[in-house]
């Protein structure tokens, strides 16, 4: 697995692991555009990806303007081998170096997702729209986390 920052040539793939998630599915592709994530990965914040064999298989991106977890998504066929661990690990390094303000973030209740955020360390706070949670992480979490 090689872990990098994300590109704008990896726009195309980025898109493919999204409209291929099992859960959190997009409920319209076109909400996300090519342009919104060009965006996150350029000018509001960063994004990160896991490459194997050449192919992308997880990114995360982190928006520091709004302050939260914009999107950590993989390939089903990249489940369960550390990958969004890693990802996740990098995205909030960077973020507290940015930062010291918290982090948050939503996701669907009940789902793989916020059980790896719970695992992570997040604290749920509430909810988020009609049908999310919300959690949240401080720099203090954060640092008790990767001691």
């Amino acid at each position: 697995m090689i872990f990098r920052e994300a590109q704008e040539q990896d726009i195309e793939q980025i898109q493919v692991i999204r409209n291929s998630v099992k859960e959190n599915k997009l409920s319209n592709p076109a909400l996300v555009s090519d342009a919104d994530v060009k965006e996150f990965i350029t000018n509001r914040g960063k994004g990160w990806v896991c490459e194997i064999g050449g192919k992308i298989g997880g990114f995360a991106i982190a928006d520091i303007i709004g302050k939260n977890i914009w999107a950590l998504f993989l390939h089903p066929d990249y489940e369960g081998i550390g990958m969004g661990k890693i990802l996740h690990h990098n995205m909030l390094d960077w973020y507290f170096t940015q930062t010291k303000e918290l982090v948050w973030l939503s996701t669907s209740p009940e789902s793989r997702a916020a059980i790896f955020y719970k695992m992570q360390g997040w604290k749920e706070i509430g909810t988020y729209g009609k049908d999310e949670i919300k959690f949240e992480m401080t720099i203090d979490d954060w640092k008790a986390k990767v001691k």
